[in-house]
């Protein structure tokens, strides 16, 4: 008889790692499973022979417990912390996921439904994340009973059948109006109930192997005896009945998640056993078989250095991420592995339950794991991809992860270098303003041996800055006004790129008013709008304008300043024939040195001083040679004629006072 076996069988990652942890507990001193570990009598009691005893109640239990696969609620965890028991937590990594988006579904005030067995302990526990408020439901037609939940959360036991789970989202989602689907079946579980379905289609007969009380292994003689096929479940070859095979020439097995190893291949050896080797069957095919069985457990350590496998995360420390292979032990990524920026917390880059692809970097350490590579393998992914943007050119776009000496560590899929001095046109003094943004990049140099890769953006910008000044060169006329950005400034001016050149604003083309600095004006980094004054296309040179985009001043200074009027201004400086006067910006008047006093003056400074406000006639107005002459001694009474003119009047009184005596008048009788 040949004898098939299912291309997926046997152990999860999850059941695995969970014996793993366990037998390493027990190792280290005596221990206690809080309930049976996994769904399967022959484990549970190898295991008890290792040292690890199954307990129903948490106060039996000494030392350490283990949380068994199916995971257990909140108030457990509680529990146990109030023993002061030491938690070795064996949870299934897709179990965790469910109750954890279960928690969260809740605080968020949705209606959890779980699909699942309601007295399974791993639907039990997740029910407990949801404070005792979530349903369970086993079937689409009992999603139909429900009433309207409201908001509501679907998810589902990580060994749900993938059309029972959908039957029900489609319940749900007919009857309210606010469901929200999360698919927490374990891949592992997905492909198995697949490959058993297919492989049932294939045989006369099926065999199941699995425990009595696991739910994974009785969905799968579901499933196999749906297709017609008769099926029969097995824990240990010894259950196994010949009659079962009479007439049969090809028979199948597949084995649930909580079945090893060794009892699969003790069932598969006694299965091809059973028929003596005659018509039906040949002695060649009977070692074919064998080989078959051989080629599986081949294939669960055939690990080689620099291979690329797809792998499962199951748990997460500080300093590394432990990954479900398919391997006969979990491989490990250290953090400097995950990413080509090494993380803080290997937790900022994966989560548990997350499917990734990893490179063998040793098949086996010193402890007896495969080292992996995230990193590395995500390099493989995108290496060719990279050689490819190199020959032709092809523009890439990365994020800065890190400054490095001498630039910036880009993320390429792999580590990329930027050197300072091509990240932009120009000089770039602070490169940490550039972490986590992206850059525009062309591959410079390539090297697949040493996995070096150099990039530029300084190349991109300065082929589209050559492309816009050619453009803007075949455009720009005199008198046109542009958009631009100050680059940089000097002591006398600043430089303007008016998309694709820059261009000179010079200091006496800024302001109408007197411009010490540049910087008075504008600063690097401002958009303003200039108008072109003139144009060397030969030497590619452009003068700018700023105050030439506002009117002048002197326009309106005929009406501003007629002759005659009395103005207020500030003496803005001194010159040896008099002192400027401002009177607005751009606007300036002279005060000539005749017109500062009556009397003689010498300088400027023995009348008025810089800064001081004066009030003056405008004696001249003439806009067009831009000239205001304005007068301080005709604005207001000069002191020095009201103290003469007083003093004459003194004078005048005392004097007829005095003729008066002389003529025997009485004092203060007026003369005539």
């Amino acid at each position: 008889m040949e004898v098939l076996l299912a291309r997926k069988a046997g152990f999860c990652f999850g059941v695995k790692r969970a014996i793993d942890v366990a037998e390493k507990a027990a190792q280290d001193g005596p221990a206690a499973s809080y309930g049976p570990l996994i769904h399967n009598r022959q484990v549970v009691e190898r295991l008890e022979q290792t040292g690890l005893r199954t307990v129903d109640d948490l106060r039996q239990c000494s030392g350490k417990v283990v949380v068994r696969s199916h995971g257990v609620g909140p108030d457990t965890y509680d529990r146990i912390k109030e023993l002061d028991l030491e938690l070795i937590d064996a949870t299934c990594p897709f179990v965790q996921k469910a109750q954890r988006l279960a928690q969260e579904s809740e605080h968020q005030g949705r209606k959890v439904v779980i699909v699942g067995d309601r007295n399974h302990p791993e639907v039990q526990g997740i029910l407990g994340w949801t404070n005792q408020r979530g349903i369970v439901v086993e079937s689409p037609a009992e999603a139909e009973k429900l009433p309207l939940l409201g908001p509501a959360a679907v998810l589902a036991q990580t060994t749900q059948p993938l059309e029972n789970f959908l039957g029900v989202v489609e319940v749900l989602r007919r009857k309210n109006s606010d469901v929200v689907e999360h698919s927490t079946i374990c891949s592992a579980t997905s492909e198995r109930q697949e490959a058993a379905r297919v492989l049932a289609r294939q045989v006369e007969v099926m065999i199941v192997a699995g425990g009595r009380d696991s739910s994974n292994t009785k969905k799968l003689v579901k499933l196999c005896a749906a297709a017609g096929t008769p099926t029969y479940q097995v824990e240990s070859a010894s259950d196994l009945n010949q009659h079962w095979f009479v007439g049969v020439n090809r028979a199948g097995l597949t084995a649930g998640a909580s079945t090893p190893d060794w009892i699969i291949e003790e069932v598969f050896r006694k299965m091809s056993e059973i028929n003596v080797p005659g018509e039906s069957e040949t002695q060649e095919q009977q070692d074919n078989d064998f080989e078959d069985m051989a080629s599986w457990e081949r294939s669960l350590q055939d690990l080689r250095k620099g291979q690329v496998v797809k792998g499962i995360v199951v748990r997460i420390t500080s300093d590394e991420v432990l990954v479900d292979i398919h391997s006969k032990s979990e491989g490990i990524i250290p953090r400097n592995e995950l990413a080509v920026r090494t993380p803080t917390h290997p937790g900022e880059v994966l989560s548990i339950g997350d499917e990734v692809n990893v490179m063998i970097l040793r098949v086996e350490n010193e402890d007896g794991y495969p080292v992996l590579s995230k990193r590395r393998a995500d390099q493989f992914a995108v290496i060719d991809s990279i050689e490819d943007a190199y020959d032709s050119s092809r523009e890439l776009n990365a994020k800065v992860v890190e400054v490095v000496k001498g630039g910036l560590l880009v993320d390429i899929g792999m580590r990329g270098f930027v050197p300072a001095s091509q990240i932009q046109r120009g000089f770039v003094e602070d490169l940490g303003q550039f972490v986590g943004k992206n850059l525009r990049l062309r591959v410079l140099e390539f090297d697949r041996q040493k996995n070096k890769v150099v990039l530029s953006q300084k190349v991109i910008l300065e082929e589209e800055a050559k492309s816009a000044r050619e453009t803007l060169w075949t455009t720009l006329a005199e008198g046109q006004v542009v958009q631009g950005t100050v680059r940089r400034l000097t002591n006398f001016g600043a430089f303007v790129d008016i998309g694709g050149t820059d261009g000179l604003l010079h200091v006496s083309d800024m302001s109408y008013s007197r411009v010490k600095h540049p910087s008075e004006i504008v600063k690097e980094g401002d958009e303003i709008q200039v108008v072109v004054l003139k144009l060397d296309r030969e030497h590619q040179k452009v003068s700018l304008g700023l105050k030439q985009i506002k009117p002048s001043p002197w326009e309106s200074a005929g009406e501003n300043y007629p002759v005659g009027a009395v103005v207020e201004g500030t003496v803005a400086r001194l010159a040896p024939f008099g002192a400027f006067v401002k009177l607005e910006d751009g606007v300036d008047g002279l005060i000539h040195i005749s017109q500062l006093a009556d009397k003689r003056v010498i300088k400027p400074e023995e009348v008025v001083e810089v800064g001081q406000t004066v009030q003056a006639k405008v004696i001249e107005c003439k806009p067009l040679e831009k000239r205001i002459s304005l007068s301080l001694k005709d604005v207001r009474p000069d002191k020095e004629q009201e103290e003469v003119a007083q003093a004459l009047q003194n004078q005048q009184d005392d004097l007829g006072a005095t003729i008066g005596e002389a003529l025997g008048r009485p004092a203060g009788e007026k003369t005539e």
